[in-house]
């Protein structure tokens, strides 16, 4: 227990109910985000994205997670009871604990239920509203649920009431001549039965009606039928929970405002095999295209002896040039430069290469705009960029870079007659997370394409699920040496970036599809 300003005794945990969202990560609120990014303990759903929790949670312990999901009344299920008990006992033990639900709390979510537990046990609570999937599955599926000429209303109802009630609380009759539209939650298992008590309140039975399964995500399935066909096209496309229906004549809009399926990646399940660190900036690339996408980091960043590395910080002043073909070496680099008390001034004087615009880019969030970019984003497009300068012989040049590399440029610079200092920072080691899950998924024919941005990515895929399965899915590189590992492991090239960047890679597998 703490004191408060009033001198009052209030427990030091605290429980915020958080609303997830209805699918897709991008969803989340600001507020909500914050809160599982600086909880003690995450409790989450089945419908909560697990994208959303910490990266290294799992791993780490840190925070700790708890999931109770509830899908389909499965007998391993976590009781509603359980939850409100696990809840008050991680407060009371100090923790900050965020409570993860799909879509909103307070919607069809029993938020409302555990906010009454907490305030039963006297433990502090707060709710953080969430975008609520029968808003947002229709809007995914370019079905607005109000329009100025076809709806001005609209009625959100369960299609699954609580068994234990001795009636039910939805006057269907009234609703089939309300008018507007109806969305349905949790409904496709009473779908018929619902559609045929409406039609006989007066409902028409042929108005629009759809059935909108994972709404927001990648696997996103909507069928749209009228009200009297609709159970049974859902039942024929093997529709399954989780499904938000929507009745009524805005339905019709969706041949024209049907955006989300129509990207050009839709559908399509993607491997991403970049390091931890790096994956999120390709994944996000492909996700806005509408790939399903898979995270396998096929290798690992691991920092190597840095002392080296530190003692050339020391004597920058020494070198005119400073080289990096890599987004790795520089973030270490800078780590080491700010470790030893000092910034971006201790490059004055320094001419600085990147290999390619990613590099650029990330020296350029460190203030520094580089000298020298080649026209091709490989180490021989930037030694044909020196070897036209009058400024590389007889200069000292520093290159950061990683355990192993390629030394076609420290070879070539000192061809020019340069005088080139290497220091190795970091290794790239396999990793293979989640190799277990994606071979099975490649084994059941789930996986379209695999991305490479590295011949020692493609080492780590091989490694990781092995090579007979590494041969099933075909591949897309970003570029000419990557490509050349991909064959050399056996694996077909589909796609090879027309520019060696991550946008251009994935323009070139949008192209592909």
């Amino acid at each position: 227990m703490t004191k408060g300003e009033n001198g009052e005794g209030v427990t030091a945990g605290k429980v915020f109910l958080v609303g997830a969202g209805p699918g897709d990560p991008g969803l989340i609120t600001v507020r909500g985000k914050q809160l599982i990014d600086s909880a003690d303990a995450v409790v989450y759903d089945a419908l909560a994205n697990s994208a959303l929790l910490p990266p290294g949670a799992k791993t780490t312990g840190r925070p700790e997670l708890y999931y109770v999901g509830k899908r389909g009344g499965a007998k391993d299920s976590v009781t509603q009871e359980e939850i409100n008990e696990l809840l008050v006992k991680l407060a009371r033990e100090g923790k900050r604990v965020v409570r993860l639900k799909g879509g909103d709390p307070f919607v069809f979510g029993r938020g409302s239920e555990e906010a009454q537990a907490m305030n039963d046990a006297s433990v502090p609570f707060e709710v953080v509203p969430g975008i609520t999937a029968g808003i947002a599955a229709p809007a995914y599926a370019g079905i607005p649920v109000t329009h100025r000429t076809l709806a001005t209303s609209v009625t959100f109802v369960t299609g699954s009431e609580d068994p234990t009630k001795p009636s039910t609380q939805t006057n269907w009759t009234a609703l089939a001549k309300a008018g507007g539209t109806l969305v349905l939650y949790m409904g496709v298992k009473t779908l018929a039965s619902i559609a045929d008590t409406l039609i006989k309140g007066g409902m028409p039975s042929d108005i629009p009606a759809a059935a909108i399964q994972w709404g927001t995500h990648p696997k996103q399935r909507t069928v749209v039928a009228t009200l009297e066909t609709l159970a049974a096209r859902a039942a024929e496309q093997d529709i399954t929970a989780p499904v938000i229906t929507v009745i009524g004549w805005s339905v019709v809009l969706r041949e024209e405002l049907n955006w989300f399926e129509r990207r050009p990646l839709f559908g399509k399940r993607i491997v991403v095999t970049r390091a931890t660190q790096q994956a999120p900036a390709l994944s996000e690339k492909l996700g806005e295209l509408g790939a399903d996408v898979i995270e396998m980091p096929a290798t690992q960043i691991v920092r190597l002896e840095l002392e080296p590395l530190r003692a050339a910080i020391s004597r920058l002043s020494l070198y005119d040039w400073l080289i990096f073909t890599s987004q790795n070496a520089i973030s270490i680099f800078w780590e080491q430069l700010l470790g030893g008390g000092r910034d971006a001034r201790a490059l004055a004087g320094l001419k600085v290469a990147a290999v390619g615009p990613a590099t650029a880019g990330a020296l350029l969030e460190h203030g520094i705009t580089v000298d020298v970019i080649p026209n091709r984003f490989v180490a021989e497009g930037l030694l044909d960029t020196m070897r036209a300068r009058d400024d590389v012989a007889g200069n000292k040049v520093l290159y950061v870079t990683a355990e192993g590399a390629r030394d076609v440029l420290p070879k070539g610079l000192r061809e020019m007659n340069a005088e080139v200092t290497v220091i190795e920072a970091y290794r790239s080691i396999v990793d293979g997370e989640g190799a277990e899950k994606l071979a099975r998924a490649i084994e059941a024919g789930k996986v379209d394409l695999v991305t490479f941005t590295s011949a020692s990515a493609v080492r780590g895929y091989v490694d990781a699920v092995g090579e007979e399965l590494a041969m099933r899915v075909p591949a897309a590189s970003i570029g000419g040496r990557t490509s050349e590992a991909l064959r050399e492991a056996g694996i077909e090239v589909k796609v090879e970036a027309k520019e060696s960047t991550l946008d251009g890679l994935a323009s070139s597998v949008s192209s592909a599809f």
